[in-house]
C-alpha cells in the first residue's frame, strides 16, 4: 500500500503518477493508461495517452462496515451514466489492494474552487446547483441517496468551462422515499439536523446537505462553521432558524429555495419533486445536449402554426424555443456550431417580434372596449381626487402591459395599487349602522347590487375591466353581493377591520378585503391569500399599504 512516505503501487495497464488526496482508508492517483510508446519519451504537448483516476483501497485497513461501504460504492457506480456523475470505468484488484479506475476531473473539488474565490456569484452558484439537482433527480429516480454530500464530495471536470461530478459514494444507499435509516453517515457541517438529534432519518437528508452546499457557495462558509465541535453541536441541536445574511444580495427565489431547503424539520423541508420544479433550479431549460433538440422540435411546432396564421400560437412556441435555445448555446463548446446557433436564434427573435407586433395590434380592439366606461368614470370623479388618482395609476398599469418588455411585474403592481385604492373606497362607502358598535362584537350587512346605486356597480366594473378587457357589461349585471363585518378590538376603538366579499359569476374563490387604520396613520389593504381568478387570469394578492 502506498502511504504518505511511500511510492504509488504498481498496476497492470496504467501508470500512476501525483497523489491527488487521501482517506481513511483510500488513496486517489492521477494515472495514464499505458500504451506502446514508453511514457519517457512523450512529450506533454504530444501525451495523448488516457488520463484516469485510480482510487486505491488498503485491504489491510478495511473492517466490516469499510468492505460494505466499498461494494455498495462499486454496486452503484458500476450501473450509473450521467453527465454530472463521476464514472467508475473498471475495477481490479491483488494480494494487497483494491483498484477503482475511475474518470479523472482536472479542477479539483468544489471546495478548493469557492474558497480561492472566497464567494461564489449567483449566476455561478445557479449553474452549478442545476448540474447538481441533475444529478440527484438521476439517482432519485433509482432510489439512491448519497448521504455524504459536501463540497469535497463533488468534482470539477475542468478549471475552464468546469462541470459539476459528483463523487465518492462510499455513504451511498439504496433507499426508498418510505425508508428509514438509523446509523450516523457523513460529515457534521453537512449533516442534517434530525441525522444527529434523532438518529432516525430519510432520503430527505440529502436536500439539507445541498442548501448547506448553496449557503457555502453564496457566504463563504456553511451555516454552522464552528471553533469547536461542542459549538458546532449546539448549533446542530438549537432550535434556531437558519438566517441568510443580508451580503451579498441574492434573487427572491434564491432565497426562497435556502430557506427551504435549511429547513430544520424534515416534514417542512422542500420536497424532491418541488426542489427539481423550484424556479430557481428550472431543470428543465439548464443546459444540456437535450437543450438544441427540444429547441429545434418546438421551432417546427411554431413554423407550422405561422403558415397556418394562428399568431398567437406560434408567438408562444417561438418564445418556448427561445427558451430552450439559450441554454444550448451555454451547452455548446464548438465555435461554428455556436455562432450557427445564434444565427438562427436571430431569425427567430426577429419572427417573434413581428408577430409580438401583429398580436398587440389585434389585442388594441380589445382594449378600446373599455374605454368609455373609464373615461366616464374619470368625468365622475373630477371632485373625487383619491377615485382619481387610482384611475391614473390603472391608465399606468395598462400603458406598461402594452409596451411589454419585461414590464409586466410593474404593471401588475400598479394595478393591485389601483384595485386596492377602489375597493377600499368601495369599503368605506358600506353603512357603519347607527351608533358606535359595540367593543369586540361583529355586525353582519348583507347588500345586493340594486340597493348600492350605479357608483359602487362603476367601481366594481372598472376594477374587472381593468384586469380584463374583454369582460362585458353583461357579465357585470349577473346578481352579486357583499358581505360586510366589522370587527372593533376590545380596549382599541380606533383599530376597526371591515370585511367584505365581492362575489362574481367566474370568480373564484370570491374576493375578501380588509380595511383598517394603520399603526403609523396609514390605511391598509389585505386581501385573501388565495389566488383571485378573473376569466382564467390569476392574481396572488398580499398586503398593500396605501
Amino acid at each position: 500500500m502506498a502511504g504518505p512516505g511511500w511510492g504509488p503501487p504498481r498496476l497492470d495497464g496504467f501508470v500512476l503518477t501525483e497523489r491527488l488526496g487521501s482517506g481513511t482508508y483510500a488513496t486517489v492517483y492521477k494515472a495514464y493508461a499505458k500504451e506502446d510508446l514508453p511514457p519517457d519519451l512523450l512529450s506533454p504537448q504530444k501525451d495523448t495517452r488516457e488520463v484516469v483516476a485510480i482510487k486505491c483501497v488498503t485491504k489491510k485497513s478495511l473492517n466490516k462496515a469499510s468492505v460494505e461501504n466499498l461494494l455498495t460504492e462499486i454496486e452503484i457506480l458500476k450501473g450509473i451514466r450521467h453527465p454530472h456523475i463521476v464514472q467508475l470505468k473498471d475495477f481490479q484488484w491483488d494480494s494487497d489492494n483494491i483498484y477503482l479506475i475511475m474518470e479523472f476531473c482536472a479542477g479539483g473539488d468544489l471546495s478548493r474552487f469557492i474558497h480561492t474565490r472566497r464567494i461564489l456569484p449567483e449566476k455561478v452558484a445557479r449553474v452549478f446547483m442545476q448540474q447538481l439537482a441533475s444529478a440527484l433527480q438521476f439517482l432519485h429516480e433509482r432510489n439512491i441517496s448519497h448521504l455524504d454530500l459536501k463540497p469535497q464530495n463533488i468534482l470539477l471536470s475542468s478549471l475552464e468551462k468546469p462541470h459539476l461530478k459528483l463523487a465518492d459514494f462510499g455513504f451511498a444507499q439504496h433507499m426508498s422515499p418510505c425508508d428509514e435509516k438509523h446509523v450516523l453517515r457523513g460529515s457534521p457541517l453537512y449533516m442534517a439536523p434530525e441525522m444527529v438529534c434523532q438518529r432516525q432519518y430519510d432520503a430527505r437528508v440529502d436536500l439539507w446537505s445541498v442548501g448547506v452546499i448553496l449557503y457555502e457557495a453564496l457566504f463563504g462558509q456553511p451555516p454552522f462553521a464552528s471553533r469547536s465541535f461542542l459549538e458546532l453541536e449546539e448549533k446542530i441541536r438549537s432550535n434556531r432558524v437558519i438566517e441568510l445574511p443580508p451580503r451579498p444580495p441574492m434573487s427572491r427565489d434564491c432565497r426562497d429555495l435556502l430557506h427551504q431547503l435549511l429547513e430544520r424539520d424534515p416534514a417542512h423541508r422542500i420536497s424532491f419533486q418541488d426542489f427539481f420544479a423550484h424556479p430557481w433550479v428550472d431543470l428543465e431549460h439548464m443546459p444540456s445536449g437535450e437543450s438544441l433538440t427540444r429547441a429545434t422540435a418546438l421551432v417546427v411546432q411554431a413554423v407550422q402554426k405561422d403558415q397556418e396564421g394562428d399568431t398567437k400560437a406560434a408567438l408562444t412556441l417561438y418564445c418556448k424555443a427561445l427558451d430552450f435555445f439559450v441554454p444550448a448555446l451555454h451547452y455548446e463548446v464548438d465555435a461554428q456550431r455556436k455562432e450557427a446557433i445564434k444565427a438562427k436564434v436571430r431569425q427567430y427573435v426577429s419572427r417573434a417580434e413581428e408577430l409580438k407586433a401583429i398580436v398587440a395590434s389585434s389585442n388594441q380592439a380589445l382594449l378600446q372596449q373599455g374605454t368609455s366606461a373609464r373615461d366616464l368614470l374619470r368625468e365622475m370623479a373630477r371632485d373625487k381626487p383619491r377615485l382619481l388618482a387610482a384611475l391614473e395609476v390603472a391608465t399606468a398599469a395598462m400603458a406598461k402591459e402594452e409596451a411589454g418588455g419585461g414590464r409586466e411585474q410593474d404593471a401588475l403592481d400598479l394595478y393591485q395599487h389601483c384595485l386596492g385604492e377602489l375597493l377600499l373606497l368601495l369599503a368605506d362607502s358600506e353603512p357603519h349602522g347607527s351608533g358606535r358598535v359595540p367593543q369586540g362584537t361583529a355586525q353582519d350587512e348583507g347588500v345586493s347590487l340594486g340597493s348600492r346605486g350605479p357608483g359602487k356597480r362603476g367601481v366594481v366594473r372598472v376594477c374587472a375591466e381593468l384586469l380584463h378587457p374583454a369582460v362585458t357589461p353583461g357579465q357585470l349585471d349577473l346578481a352579486w353581493t357583499t358581505r360586510s363585518t366589522r370587527h372593533t378590538h376590545p380596549g382599541d376603538t380606533r383599530n376597526s377591520v371591515a370585511l367584505c366579499t365581492l362575489e362574481f359569476p367566474g370568480w373564484t374563490p370570491p374576493a375578501t378585503l380588509g380595511c383598517s387604520p394603520h399603526p403609523r396613520g396609514l390605511r391598509a389593504c389585505v386581501v385573501c391569500r388565495s389566488p383571485w381568478q378573473i376569466s382564467g387570469r390569476s392574481f396572488l394578492w398580499g398586503t398593500l399599504a396605501l
